[in-house]
């Protein structure tokens, strides 16, 4: 199978030894491609570097978690990360009103700044949605960002059916493969149109709970992606080769991979 894991946090300290041998074990497993995740501006700049050395993608921007953070240099950071050429979205950004590390009133700001650079650039926008539903679909019917995904979609068939609606990707990741909490993702995954589905593992979080043996310190990464792709297979009542075709399909229609030498990257050699 060849795959594309569109959401792994590349940047986290726990990646910090053993790189290389994550996007080798990643390849090896048929995940041909990766977009790294930017959560920060400084993230951001990580993972382009990490996207040009190994010839993935990535994202730019900044996470509902770090909204108080930002100021009058953040959008221009941004838009200047968002023209190097690994980039392929704005995000992660959106609101968390789970753990509301930031001020309900700076997540939307800067929330809504990020969607409308996205606009301005012609950016697919990569987004977070925690218990924040239905405000988050009342920002984006307000701005109507012409391409984007809900990373991570873990919710229930009202916010689907939102989401769905505005046209957004849905991304679903290892929370399917959990029977404590995600066992409701197994019916709602077929009401996903199927030029809309994407797979992504969120590493190194999520990692999938049914998956023996785990990994040490239960650490998420993108080889792991087959796995998920499995499970929702089996959820579709598809073949798994299917789904990875549709998914990996889907997310070089998203973020145009394919207009990006995609091919040519996933061939890329490690550097030494």
């Amino acid at each position: 199978m060849r795959l594309t894991d569109i959401g792994a946090n590349l940047t986290h300290a726990s990646f910090r030894e053993d790189l290389d041998a994550v996007v080798a074990r990643a390849r090896a497993a048929g995940v041909a491609q990766i977009v790294v995740t930017g959560t920060t501006v400084e993230e951001s700049r990580r993972a382009a570097e990490i996207a040009e050395r190994y010839g993935l993608y990535c994202t730019a921007g900044v996470h509902p978690h770090h909204a108080s953070e930002c100021g009058p240099r953040t959008i221009p950071e941004l838009e200047e990360l968002a023209r190097h050429p690994r980039v392929v979205a704005i995000g992660e950004c959106g609101l968390d009103f789970n753990r509301n590390y930031s001020p309900h009133p700076d997540q939307e700001k800067w929330f809504v700044a990020q969607l409308e650079l996205a606009i301005e650039l012609d950016k697919p926008v990569f987004l977070h949605s925690r218990d924040a539903h239905p405000r988050f679909a009342g920002i984006l019917k307000g701005t109507r960002p012409k391409r984007a995904v809900a990373h991570c979609f873990t919710g229930e068939r009202d916010e689907l059916e939102a989401y769905v609606e505005l046209g957004l990707y849905i991304g679903i990741t290892g929370w399917i493969c959990d029977e404590r909490r995600g066992r409701h993702l197994l019916a709602l995954v077929r009401e996903i149109p199927p030029d809309r589905l994407l797979v992504e593992t969120d590493a190194p979080y999520l990692t999938p709970r049914d998956m023996r043996p785990q990994p040490k310190a239960r650490r998420n990464e993108p080889a792991f992606l087959a796995h998920i792709v499995n499970t929702v297979a089996r959820a579709l009542g598809r073949p798994a080769e299917e789904v990875a075709a549709m998914t990996t399909r889907n997310a070089a229609s998203l973020f145009s991979l394919h207009e990006s030498g995609s091919s040519a990257a996933a061939q890329r050699p490690l550097a030494a």
